[in-house]
């Protein structure tokens, strides 16, 4: 992107969630066109160059963050205005892609929460964890930091009781920027070392991931058991 210069009306820099972008890029632009029309300038609603002069209109979008600008120049094309539609389509399917690409992830790693559970792969389950996670386990009577995280699953695999399979059902999650929060339902099915059933747990959980290093780590979260209709 070209240096910010005298010519350069920078309207905006900010980071927005896909539908917040796109609500405020719908209120400026009908701005915008009735200014550039009238020769006013956008940013002081006052009379400025003529139209012909006033330069033309681009629409800059990076992921973070989303830059907004109107550029004067020389040269006003007021095809410029026309693409408009188009950048807009453009930036919410970027967007909408990037959440998606997010929300697949953040579900894949919450697979494998449960297979390093199941296969007792402890060091595996901590590198989900982030180094300030704080949380509520249902097992635990005050919240715990990471140094705890695992306890549940040794206080089980002590008494020869190990994960046999389980069951996600996911039912919302939300990602804004590097911050993601989930909620679903799990049933898990415990058994001995010699395939004896020991119980069946039905819980919900609350995890709340941030970005760091190129990955995904959980940083809060919650459990409880499910209500007597099994939800």
């Amino acid at each position: 992107m070209a240096p910010v210069t005298n010519d350069t009306l920078l309207m905006s820099i900010f980071p927005l969630k896909p539908a917040l972008f796109l609500a405020f890029l719908a209120s400026q632009l009908s701005t915008i066109n009735y200014q550039l029309s009238s020769g006013q300038s956008p940013a002081t609603d006052v009379p400025s160059r003529s139209l012909d002069e006033a330069g033309h209109m681009s629409l800059v979008c990076s992921k973070k963050p989303v830059t907004i600008a109107v550029v004067t120049g020389d040269q006003y094309d007021r095809e410029m205005l026309k693409a408009i539609p188009f950048l807009v389509v453009l930036a919410a399917t970027v967007f909408a892609q990037d959440s998606a690409k997010d929300e697949a992830q953040i579900w894949n790693l919450e697979k494998a929460y449960w297979e390093y559970v199941k296969a007792n792969d402890l060091e595996k389950y901590r590198a989900l964890w982030h180094e300030d996670f704080v949380g509520w386990p249902l097992v635990s009577t005050a919240p715990v930091r990471k140094s705890h995280i695992t306890d549940w699953i040794t206080a089980n695999t002590s008494k020869d009781v190990k994960l046999q399979s389980f069951s996600i059902e996911q039912l919302a999650i939300r990602v804004t920027g590097d911050i993601a929060i989930d909620h679903y339902r799990i049933k898990a099915n415990w058994a001995s070392s010699e395939g004896a059933e020991a119980r069946t747990d039905a819980l919900r959980i609350t995890h709340t991931w941030i970005r760091t290093r190129g990955t995904w780590q959980i940083i809060g979260g919650m459990s409880a058991p499910v209500n007597a209709n099994g939800q």
